[in-house]
């Protein structure tokens, strides 16, 4: 593996120093496949040190070199002129979205990849040993044709304190609205303040919200006209305020700037509830290495609204260049990662999600398996909310006013109405 920086010292120190070692060690390695594979992670992030590990495990196993550039964030900035000026890049990843609709010209098909069997696969096809909803993911981020493999899922869902569950005596997660409220009631019985939010998940919290109450498809269509006349905004008004006076939401909730809410309320053990991501207790992890997580669907809110089967999930995910000489062993690679021990491991390391079906998952997001494996329905991120400033900006200042009791329900639902 090499770091950026570094990659033309060691060029120029390898044409220096091979005579030196002719017939030796480089010789023999120059006879290897190399499969460069740019990488979204930091070295020294979990992912990172999981992937240099499972490098270094299937070039041991199967001979195949994998050379892994680790350029961060900064891949979103370097890796178009870089793919445009036709540098050998045979892997690259990040966001399922992402790689498909900036980088989609320079994919490979992998229908037929996904369809054989491999030695980390059971006996199965690959496709038949994922996760289907992330399969059928990609698919439709690829236009209707498999390009990607997505890598360490994530689903928007409920996070919770199991500790403050049980010590306001609760012992299931609910399943329905008039269950949620239950549980906010002993909550606050017991002390403990039901739920909070930052400014970063306001428009995701509403949103989710409104697919509960009018369905999924009313409220990307509220989101993308900017038109919020409908009576389920009204009702949203309603049951936060009536919250808001019970105390089943922190009031802090209404200033929290990221990452206020989840390290001050959440990591402290003062707040039960995040409508979150899987990747919560990642984040948090230094702040309460000790917490005890338990996750569920948000749940069903009216008979209009969406069930707990519909949820926003999504992915990182491996792309092969469409120009890739070693495409066979990049697809070796790919599948060695995403199932067996390596998959194991990365969501171990990264207290995240893992993508094959027969994967181990760690504790932290263990409760969270069966709200994946039981979506049938995909929601877009913040359903919609986000997709336009204003009217990201205009949820976050309502909702905050409807929290902290300036605006009553009817206030709120003419602010969303400007």
């Amino acid at each position: 593996m090499r770091k950026r920086t570094f990659g033309i010292v060691l060029i120029v120190l390898s044409v220096l120093v091979s005579p030196l070692f002719a017939g030796g060690a480089t010789e023999a390695k120059s006879d290897k496949k190399i499969v460069t594979y740019w990488s979204m992670w930091n070295e020294a992030e979990p992912q990172g040190r999981v992937l240099a590990s499972t490098a270094e495990a299937f070039e041991e196993e199967t001979g195949i070199v994998v050379d892994i550039v680790f350029n961060g964030r900064e891949i979103r900035k370097t890796l178009q002129p870089a793919l445009d000026s036709g540098e050998t890049i045979d892997i690259f990843d990040e966001d399922i979205t992402r790689v498909n609709s900036t980088w989609g010209k320079y994919l490979l098909p992998l229908e037929d990849y996904a369809k054989k069997q491999y030695s980390t696969t059971g006996g199965e096809s690959f496709e038949s040993s994922v996760s289907t909803a992330l399969m059928d993911l990609a698919r439709q981020e690829g236009g209707g044709t498999l390009k990607v493999i997505p890598y360490q899922p994530f689903a928007f869902i409920v996070m919770y304190n199991s500790d403050l569950f049980k010590k306001a005596g609760i012992t299931r997660t609910p399943k329905n609205w008039v269950e949620f409220e239950e549980v906010c009631a002993k909550l606050v019985a017991a002390g403990i303040t039901p739920i909070t939010v930052d400014d970063a998940y306001m428009a995701a919290f509403f949103g989710y919200n409104l697919s509960r109450l009018a369905g999924v498809e009313k409220t990307l269509e509220m989101a993308n006209s900017n038109k919020f006349n409908d009576p389920s905004v009204l009702e949203f008004g309603k049951i936060w305020s009536d919250f808001a006076k019970k105390g089943y939401i922190s009031k802090k909730a209404a200033s929290n700037i990221y990452p206020a809410g989840q390290l001050e309320e959440i990591a402290a053990g003062k707040v039960a509830m995040y409508l979150n991501g899987t990747w919560l207790p990642n984040e948090i992890s230094g702040n309460a290495p000790n917490f005890n997580w338990g996750a569920f669907a948000y749940p069903a809110m009216g008979p209009k609204g969406a069930g707990v089967e519909a949820n926003n999930y999504g992915a990182q995910c491996f792309g092969i260049n469409n120009n890739s000489k070693v495409a066979d062993e990049a697809f070796q690679f790919i599948v060695y990662m995403t199932t067996g021990k390596w998959d194991s491991t990365l969501a171990k390391e990264s207290l995240g999600v893992p993508m094959g079906k027969d994967s181990s998952w760690p504790k932290q997001t263990a409760e969270a398996k069966v709200v994946i494996d039981n979506t049938t329905k995909w929601m877009t991120w913040a359903v919609g909310m986000e997709n336009l400033a204003d009217v990201n900006a205009k949820i976050k200042d309502a909702f905050a006013k409807l929290i902290i009791g300036s605006l009553d329900a009817d206030g709120f639902y003419a602010a969303m109405n400007k």
